[in-house]
């Protein structure tokens, strides 16, 4: 072979080594969530590319086979021809021949792992990992297609490599696991929000979403002793006063040993002002559901969503009220601080000022 035959083959071979590196990475970096409505549309390079991610030990088996042929071939077909045609001008120039020899193989090899390293291995990764899911959409299809061709030595390869595992108890997998934790999902929220392809907003809203789900109604409610209660009997000033001291738009009432409902800001305000300090008896009391204490929150808020209930009781197993479950606090655990105008502003009739 001609040296210049075999700077050519270096060439292939440094391709064919990148098609390999760049198959390898795409494979395990690409997304289901990104491909599987490509292939469920019908798009046939993603499905063969779905069928690729699928069995990714046998794809990474074919591309480590291919690497490491590529790899061997380029030393010893590229790097002879590259140290031949050093030699020439290093002998022409008076160096003797020993040394030009030592020298040119030195070079050579350098050039050789400079491209080898450079082009045929970081160029590929990197591109590859920068846009997996389009890459592994191109290479799915050629590296199934060498798959099949050398599936006697790939089978065989793996067989043995999943044996070794097993003796050292670890269980082989066929597929990239893309199921993520709790934990992880958040971690990747936060990373997303850090580096600007997210909203911030979007992901507080997902971050408090995942939180959300590890609550209970004992966890987000009110503890009992921390309830701002009026007695049954109660006025419409009384009433009045307590919305605008605490800006509480509902107000649970009491009989002096249990909570027995909530009165809300528009039911006390139908009431005519010729009642204002008269005991509130003409407005029916608004039930309030019932939770165990440790009802996930997302149980609980379906349970009040379904029966329309704004509060409810945290009712432990011997029937005592542990607490009051608001609905508004169970909103806020979701999405955050809830701005309540009507509460800010409690009841405001001027001319009761004057009374």
């Amino acid at each position: 072979m001609s040296d210049w035959a075999g700077i050519f083959w270096l060439v292939i071979l440094l391709l064919g080594n990148a098609f390999f590196v760049a198959a390898e990475f795409a494979v395990m970096s690409a997304r289901r969530s990104q491909i599987e409505p490509l292939a469920d549309a019908g798009n046939k390079r993603a499905i063969t590319a779905l069928r690729a991610m699928e069995s990714v030990s046998v794809m990474l088996a074919v591309c480590q086979l291919g690497i490491t042929v590529c790899s061997l071939l380029i030393l010893n077909v590229a790097e002879p021809a590259i140290h031949h045609l050093l030699v020439v001008p290093l002998e022409f120039i008076g160096i003797p021949e020993g040394i030009a020899g030592t020298i040119a193989f030195i070079i050579a090899l350098l050039i050789v792992t400079f491209l080898h390293v450079t082009f045929g291995e970081m160029v590929p990764k990197n591109i590859s990992v920068s846009m997996a899911d389009k890459a592994v959409l191109l290479l799915a299809g050629p590296l199934m297609l060498l798959s099949k061709l050398v599936h006697p030595v790939v089978f065989t390869l793996n067989a043995i490599a999943n044996a070794f595992l097993r003796l050292m108890k670890v269980e082989p997998k066929n597929e990239v696991n893309s199921a993520f934790t709790a934990e992880e999902v958040q971690s990747i929220i936060a990373n997303s929000a850090r580096s600007g392809t997210m909203e911030k907003v979007d992901a507080l809203m997902l971050s408090k979403a995942l939180e959300f789900s590890n609550l209970t109604a004992q966890g987000t409610m009110v503890e009992r002793q921390k309830v701002v209660t009026l007695e049954l009997g109660a006025t419409v000033e009384q009433f009045e006063r307590t919305v605008g001291r605490t800006g509480f738009s509902r107000i649970v009432i009491s009989d002096g040993n249990d909570f027995l409902g909530y009165w809300h800001l528009k039911d006390v305000m139908s009431i005519p002002d010729s009642q204002y300090r008269e005991p509130i008896s003409n407005v029916e009391l608004r039930t309030m559901g019932v939770v165990a204490p440790d009802t996930e929150i997302e149980d609980a808020l379906e349970q009040m969503r379904a029966a329309g209930e704004h509060l409810a009781r945290v009712v432990d197993a011997g029937s005592n009220t542990m607490g009051i479950l608001f609905l508004e606090d169970v909103l806020e655990q979701l999405v955050g601080e809830i701005d309540d105008q009507n509460q800010k502003r409690g009841i405001r009739r001027e001319n009761r000022s004057a009374q």
